[in-house]
């Protein structure tokens, strides 16, 4: 085994440690946020956030919450992009190029989910302010809204968009053809790119937690199983679609329920 390829060997068990460690915080952290609001009197949960709107302190909270489940649901699904850059700067690197850490890429892509988690903190309040949104359950309180969401989100799933920004998800080597840039802000501005594709294949998907609960680590969990298995998954584009007409008919039976 040459130089180059126990370089790669040592860096690849490096970043896939980091890359199962922040999960397992993630997750950690989740579970504990659970267990938290699972001990919290009932009269507390329910009755006091509904005469009174979210401090300050309570609306960094759900940006944490929203931004920690993020990295939770969408790390795993990432690491076949991020370990294969890790391969590609180890090979340039050996050629010469300045060697560029992975960690700069991971950044680059958690700070676009970063940015959706602010955005999922801001509808969260505003579904709360509406009473649209059951303060005990962290889920929809509205058949309407409830049924829309879920539309929206089956729709979505058979949209030529979805379809561009999962084949970029799914193409790592493709993704790195045509967005290679060099340097270290390079590396940045290449997560980026790659959190763009993939926010723009799953945020509707990531709206379903209004539906089944903001919290319901059931559902978190299951959210990021589908996103990794149709970045993986052979027959991508008929699991994107069943997926999406289960969802339209989740969303019109529970519109037939009002």
């Amino acid at each position: 085994m040459n130089a180059v390829s126990r370089g790669y060997l040592r860096d690849r068990a490096l970043v896939l440690g980091g890359l199962v460690g922040l999960s397992v915080l993630a997750w950690t952290y989740l579970f504990y946020l659970t267990w938290m609001m699972g001990r919290m009197p009932t009269s507390m949960a329910v009755t006091e956030p509904q005469l009174q709107g979210w401090s300050l302190a309570e609306a960094i909270l759900c940006f944490v919450m929203w931004a920690v489940m993020m990295v939770g649901m969408m790390i795993p699904s990432a690491a076949p992009m991020i370990l294969i850059f890790t391969e590609t700067c180890r090979k340039r690197s050996s050629q010469g190029h300045p060697y560029v850490p992975t960690s700069l890429f991971v950044l680059g892509y958690l700070a676009v989910w970063t940015a959706f988690s602010l955005a999922a903190t801001a509808a969260q309040w505003g579904l709360h302010a509406a009473a649209l949104l059951s303060p005990a359950l962290l889920k929809s309180t509205s058949p309407t809204l409830g049924g829309a969401i879920l539309i929206t989100a089956g729709v979505f799933q058979w949209t030529s968009l979805k379809q561009r920004c999962l084949t970029r998800c799914r193409s790592p080597l493709s993704f790195l053809l045509h967005e290679w840039r060099e340097g270290r802000m390079g590396a940045f501005i290449m997560g980026l790119r790659h959190g763009l594709f993939c926010l723009g294949c799953c945020w509707a998907l990531m709206g379903l937690l209004f539906v089944t609960g903001v919290m319901n680590l059931l559902w978190v969990a299951l959210i990021g199983a589908f996103v990794l298995a149709e970045k993986i998954a052979p027959f991508e584009r008929w699991m994107s679609g069943g997926a999406g007409a289960a969802l339209v008919g989740w969303g019109l039976w529970l519109l037939l329920l009002r």
